[in-house]
């Protein structure tokens, strides 16, 4: 199967480097598609430094937005969604999710193991926010509100999993996590933006 790489990155540039000097060095991945969102910082200019394909939105569609601006601009049969500012990511978090494809499942959610212990308990609690997994594509385009999930993407793609029967694999990623928001952004800004983002995936998951 084929597989495609895209990577919604929303002012990443001091991050973006570390996900795509990895994901890079994968032979099995078809292509490599960043979706800049609406960035305002120099994230496009990094990403044209190399092998891959940039696709730069003018305004911020959220991450569901761009995930599937990226999709439809994507020929593989698989899609592995990557965040773009994970720690400690290897090629080998990539090839142990690639591996389980041939098993014929139809999503593969990488859960962070051993990283950092706020990042890792988040997962404990709600593994479902795992923005690492791979999909087929063609369920992609069968979820209604993927394109306005904004940050709840992760729970619509995961109820649609459940309400669907899908065949769901979870894949440990050792020693991998990815910047906190509060580190991104100050503590204060930080933290308002991780309400905002709570709120979003409380309306998704309280909704359809």
């Amino acid at each position: 199967m084929v597989v495609s790489a895209v990577i919604p990155a929303y002012n990443e540039e001091k991050n973006i480097s570390l996900v795509l000097d990895v994901v890079t060095q994968v032979p099995d991945l078809k292509e490599v598609i960043v979706v800049s969102d609406g960035s305002t910082d120099n994230t496009a200019a990094i990403v044209k430094t190399y092998p891959v394909q940039l696709i730069a939105l003018p305004e911020n569609l959220g991450k569901g937005g761009a995930m599937i601006i990226g999709t439809k601009a994507a020929q593989g049969d698989y899609i592995l969604f990557l965040d773009a500012d994970l720690v400690g990511l290897k090629v080998e978090h990539i090839k142990c999710m690639l591996a389980s494809i041939k098993d014929n499942y139809d999503m593969i959610v990488g859960i962070f193991d051993n990283g950092r212990k706020t990042t890792d308990l988040a997962q404990v609690i709600a593994p479902f926010l795992s923005g690492q997994r791979i999909v087929k594509k063609e369920h992609l385009f069968k979820i209604s509100n993927l394109h306005i999930s904004r940050f709840g993407v992760e729970v619509a793609l995961t109820k649609y999993a459940a309400q669907n029967n899908l065949m769901v694999k979870e894949v440990l990623l050792r020693d991998l996590s990815h910047v906190m928001k509060e580190e991104k952004l100050g503590l204060v800004k930080g933290f308002a933006y991780r309400l905002k983002m709570y709120w979003e995936i409380a309306k998704n998951v309280t909704h359809g």
